[in-house]
C-alpha cells in the first residue's frame, strides 16, 4: 500500500500494530484503531449529514424495525477522505479475511486491492455503494444486526465515531454479541472521537474446547443514546444490489 495516500488526511495506517489487531480480531471479533481521524475531520464529515447532495438514499430505522435513528448511504464518488481510507485499510484486512475463510471452509478468496474486489461485486450486480453515515438523537439505538448485501460479502468492516462521548452525546455505546454452541456474550467497545473499530460482519473462526475449529456468529449494534447527537461513519467494503 502507498502509505502516502493517507498521510495528508489521516494517520499513516502503517503505524498501527497489525499483528496485534489481527490477534484481537481472532480472539474477540473486533479491534480498535485509535485516532484514525482528527477532530476537524470528524466535524467535517458529521456536517455532511445535513446536506442532500452526495447521498443515494436515506433510511429511517424505525420504518424497518432496525431500531431508532437514521442513516444515509453515500453515492459514488465517495468523499475523498472516505475513499482513501477505504482503499488504505482494505489491503491490511484482506489477508485476515482470506485466512478466516480458509479456516471456516468457505470457498472465497479476496484480491489484495479493493478495486479488484469491487469489480467482482459489480459483475455480480452489486453496484451500489455501501459506506454510510448514521445519526442518533435522544432515545435512538441500533438493533443488533449483520450488514449482508449480496453474494459477495467482505467479512470485516469499519465504524468510525465522529462525535465526542460525554460532550456531544451520552450513552450510545458500540455493542458486539457473539453466539456459539457453548453460549453467548455481549461486549461494549469503548470508542473516543476519531477512533475506528474493525469488526466481524457475519462469522469468524474460533477454537473449541477440543482444539477443533468452529464458526462464531457475530452481531453489532448501538445502545440507547440518552442525550445529544451521535454521528458515525460506516465503511463496508462490499457494494450492494
Amino acid at each position: 500500500m502507498n502509505a502516502g495516500a493517507m498521510r495528508a488526511e489521516q494517520p499513516d495506517s502503517e503505524l498501527y500494530d497489525w499483528g496485534e489487531i489481527e490477534q484481537s480480531l481472532d480472539a474477540r471479533g473486533h479491534a480498535v484503531l485509535p485516532r484514525v481521524l482528527r477532530p476537524e475531520q470528524c466535524a467535517r464529515l458529521a456536517a455532511l449529514y445535513a446536506r442532500d447532495d452526495g447521498f443515494r438514499s436515506r433510511i429511517v430505522m424505525a420504518r424497518h424495525n432496525f431500531g431508532r435513528g437514521e442513516y444515509k448511504y453515500f453515492a459514488y464518488p465517495l468523499p475523498p477522505l472516505l475513499q482513501r481510507l477505504r482503499q488504505a485499510l482494505y489491503p491490511y484486512l484482506a489477508p485476515i479475511a482470506n485466512r478466516w475463510n480458509r479456516e471456516m471452509g468457505i470457498d472465497a478468496q479476496y484480491p489484495q486491492e479493493l478495486s479488484a474486489f469491487l469489480d467482482q461485486c459489480h459483475r455480480a450486480g452489486q453496484t451500489r455503494p455501501t459506506p454510510l453515515i448514521l445519526e442518533y438523537g435522544p432515545g435512538d439505538y441500533n438493533c443488533l444486526h449483520q450488514d449482508l448485501y449480496g453474494e459477495h460479502v467482505f467479512p470485516l468492516q469499519v465504524a468510525i465515531l465522529l462525535s465526542r462521548p460525554g460532550d456531544d452525546f451520552e450513552g450510545g455505546e458500540f455493542v458486539m454479541t457473539e453466539s456459539a454452541p457453548g453460549g453467548q456474550h455481549a461486549e461494549v467497545v469503548p470508542l473516543m472521537q476519531g477512533d475506528a473499530v474493525v469488526f466481524t460482519v457475519n462469522q469468524r473462526p474460533a477454537t473449541n474446547r477440543r482444539g477443533g475449529r468452529r464458526k462464531v456468529a457475530m452481531r453489532h449494534g448501538v445502545s440507547v443514546v440518552r442525550s445529544g447527537k451521535r454521528h458515525t461513519v460506516g465503511l463496508i467494503f462490499h457494494d450492494s444490489r
